[in-house]
C-alpha cells in the first residue's frame, strides 16, 4: 500500500514544483522585459528632453522664470507639459522611479520650484480654470525627488541648498546654445 501511495504522490508533487517553477520563471521574464521597456522609453524620453525644440523650450522658460519681475508669461510651456507627461507615466508605473529621478530629477525639481515659487503658478491656474488636476503629475513627480533628496541629505538647510541648486541648474539651462547639435 505504501508502494501505490509512492506512486501517486510523485507524480502530483512533482506537477506542482514543475507548474510553480514555470510561473516563477515566467514571473521574472515579466519584470525584466518590464525593466528593459522602462529603460528604452526613458531613454527615448531622453532623447525628447534633449532635442532641439525642447532646448529651445527649456531656454525661454528657464530664462523667464528667472527673471525678478517676470512680465508676460511665455506662451511655449512644453517643458512643464513633458515634466507632466513623464510624472503620469512614472505614476502608473510605466517608468521605474529610480530611473526617472536619476535621468530627470535636478531638471524636475529645478523647473518645480521656480515654477511654484515665489508664487505657485500651479494652484493659481488651478483656481482660474477651476481645473485641479492642471499639472498635478508634474507636481507629484517633483514632491517625490524632492522627498527623497531630503531623506539623503544631512544638510539642515536643505530648503535653502534645493532653491540654490535650482537656480544654478536654470541659470545653465537659460544659456543653452540652441543653435548646437544636440549631444548624441
Amino acid at each position: 500500500m505504501a508502494a501505490l501511495d509512492l506512486s501517486v504522490w510523485v507524480p502530483i508533487i512533482g506537477t506542482w514544483v514543475l507548474v510553480i517553477g514555470t510561473l516563477a520563471f515566467a514571473y521574472w521574464q515579466l519584470r525584466q522585459n518590464q525593466r528593459l521597456h522602462s529603460t528604452s522609453t526613458l531613454l527615448d524620453l531622453r532623447d525628447r528632453f534633449f532635442s532641439q525644440r525642447v532646448r529651445v523650450a527649456r531656454k525661454t522658460l528657464s530664462g523667464w522664470l528667472l527673471k525678478p519681475e517676470a512680465g508676460e508669461e511665455p506662451e511655449n510651456w512644453e517643458v512643464a507639459l513633458f515634466f507632466e507627461l513623464l510624472g503620469s507615466v512614472t505614476r502608473t508605473g510605466g517608468l521605474d522611479k529610480k530611473l526617472v529621478r536619476n535621468a530627470f530629477g535636478t531638471w524636475v525639481t529645478g523647473y518645480y520650484l521656480f515654477i511654484t515659487r515665489p508664487v505657485n503658478r500651479f494652484a493659481q491656474w488651478r483656481q482660474e480654470s477651476n481645473d485641479p488636476l492642471i499639472f498635478a503629475d508634474f507636481e507629484w513627480l517633483a514632491e517625490r525627488v524632492i522627498a527623497y533628496e531630503r531623506q539623503l541629505s544631512p544638510d539642515p538647510n536643505f530648503e535653502q541648498s534645493m532653491l540654490e541648486e535650482a537656480r544654478y541648474v536654470l541659470e545653465g539651462e537659460s544659456r543653452l546654445d540652441v543653435a548646437a547639435q544636440p549631444l548624441a
